[in-house]
């Protein structure tokens, strides 16, 4: 007869070990909570950290090999190119944290604009943030429909929004095709609209700094109300020093952003100061899409059900709304990516490359650190994947690169992305 042996109790969990698990609540001090975020690093957790050290060395090779990469014009120009990036990739994450896809936001964002176009134009002539907001209308009912056809018949995203790639094509073209002002498929941006300034135009220098330091102010006012409520709550928070770097750190990006914004971007013969009415624009979405993703219980929702669906099920979460939800605002997003081409462009044509803005809103989002599977990713991923992006693009066209290369080298960054996320997540299931 055999006696069955009790299995052996599980290892106990060091102190070390908890605090590394979260070391932004359960971290003492500066050290510890930096010795906490190394250990994670070691264990495959590295967050944004290769991402960030791949930019420096980006950065590195281009000022080495074209002088002129590091001057107030480029890097003017490089956050313009960055801001239509992170806004594609803003839209993708959306979709990717409940582990779905979308292909058509690329014409998605052409239907966008040419709405956002038809209705502040003659005869409609709408207030500009009347067609914005029409535009926005437009593409979230068609992101309602697409949702509802992925989360109510169970259909795969992939077949869906492929069929939306090539439906928006056509729609777009019928949009076009309507409004007899569009020559050639091309409709173009009064100049003295703001939808037409939203790129071209700047802030004044004094502006400039006036917006960043409200930010910082405003940034540094939640940090701070947050960990006192905490507190008062008896729950665990950051260091007071963490909080503290955390502040200096945003100040620090504020103040060279700022700067950078305020020299002169111009040529030799014209004077031009101040940040692109753009770049606060794309932060003060994403500041409202990581608010919405981190501090309300349908972002909460959204990690759940891209983490594992038949849990998030159980839990009795209504899996189809917030899936519904997901693509509505994929497409909204889409149609604000479309606002900036358009602005930037002073038109809008039906020769949008909207297949190519759909690689890189997808490359954008991984890049950044978002994950393929669902469930992990921030807004910071799409503003981080951006930027990598329009760095490589503008740093390869300063060295006259043919859009061949363009492209492969895009390509190899997405694909070594890909696979450190999925050697991440192969380490962190061991």
């Amino acid at each position: 007869m055999s006696t069955k042996t009790p299995d052996a109790p599980p290892p106990a969990i060091t102190d070390e070990e908890l605090t590394a698990a979260a070391p932004e609540v359960l971290a003492t001090s500066v050290g510890e909570y930096f010795k906490a975020w190394g250990q994670r690093i070691k264990n495959g957790e590295s967050g944004a950290v290769p991402v960030l050290v791949g930019l420096i060395a980006i950065v590195i090779f281009f000022q080495v090999e074209r002088s002129q990469f590091l001057t107030a014009q480029n890097l003017v120009n490089l956050m313009v190119q960055a801001s239509l990036f992170i806004m594609f990739g803003a839209a993708e994450i959306f979709v990717l944290l409940l582990s779905e896809i979308d292909l058509s936001i690329g014409f998605g964002a052409g239907v966008g604009a040419f709405v956002i176009a038809e209705l502040i134009a003659p005869p409609v002539s709408l207030p500009w943030w009347l067609g914005i907001l029409g535009g926005l209308a437009a593409m979230g009912f068609l992101g309602f429909v697409q949702g509802s056809l992925i989360a109510r018949l169970g259909l795969p995203s992939f077949i869906v929004t492929l069929g939306g790639y090539l439906g928006f094509t056509g729609l777009m073209l019928e949009l076009a095709n309507v409004d007899k002002t569009a020559v050639g498929g091309v409709m173009e941006i009064d100049q003295g609209s703001p939808v037409y300034k939203l790129v071209t135009s700047h802030m004044s220098p004094t502006l400039g700094w006036v917006v960043m330091v409200v930010a910082v102010a405003g940034f540094a006012a939640v940090l701070l109300l947050r960990s006192r409520s905490r507190r008062a709550q008896g729950l665990t928070t950051p260091p007071l020093g963490v909080t503290a770097l955390t502040i200096i750190i945003a100040a620090v990006g504020g103040i060279v952003v700022v700067l950078i914004g305020n020299s002169n971007q111009g040529l030799a013969l014209a004077t031009i100061r101040g940040l692109p009415w753009v770049i606060p624009f794309v932060l003060i979405v994403l500041l409202f899409y990581s608010w919405l993703l981190n501090r309300t219980r349908t972002g909460r929702y959204i990690y759940a059900i891209g983490a594992n669906p038949e849990a998030a099920r159980r839990a009795g979460i209504h899996v189809p709304r917030i899936v519904i939800f997901g693509f509505v605002m994929s497409s909204v997003t889409a149609c604000l990516a479309g606002l900036i081409y358009e602005s930037n462009q002073g038109s809008i044509a039906t020769d949008i490359p909207g297949g190519q803005y759909v690689l890189f809103a997808v490359a954008a989002a991984v890049i950044g650190g978002t994950s393929l599977f669902g469930g992990r990713g921030k807004m910071l991923n799409a503003l981080l994947g951006g930027i990598v992006i329009a760095t490589v693009f503008d740093g390869l066209g300063l060295m006259s690169v043919g859009a061949a290369v363009q492209d492969i080298v895009t390509a190899i960054v997405l694909i070594l992305a890909v696979t450190l996320d999925a050697l991440v997540r192969r380490r962190a299931t061991r």
